[in-house]
């Protein structure tokens, strides 16, 4: 894997994470959970989405949105397990 690849790998988990946090509209951790949370929604939408039968193409921009979706359903699942109580709350804005 070269650097350009990898350097193209953290963009697009960033911008999925921040669009997804922004989306979400609860947290403000900063770069390195938006970077970590998009990298890990790239995982999820890329096996979720084939999984309701939507095919996402179109290069980077698919990847983004791949990625957008997944990190959404992440943020959600975090969501959910706070109200239940096995996450504690901590909201930065």
């Amino acid at each position: 894997m070269s650097i350009e690849s990898l350097l193209i790998i953290l963009l697009v988990g960033a911008v999925a994470g921040w669009l997804a946090t922004l989306i979400m509209g609860q947290w403000g951790f900063g770069l390195l959970f938006n970077i970590v949370v998009g990298l890990l929604g790239g995982l999820v939408g890329a096996w979720f989405l084939p999984q309701v039968g939507i095919v996402v193409s179109g290069g980077l921009i698919g990847h983004v949105l791949t990625a957008t979706v997944g990190a959404i359903l992440i943020l959600f699942a975090i969501v959910v397990l706070q109200r239940v109580g096995f996450v504690p709350r901590r909201r930065l804005r």
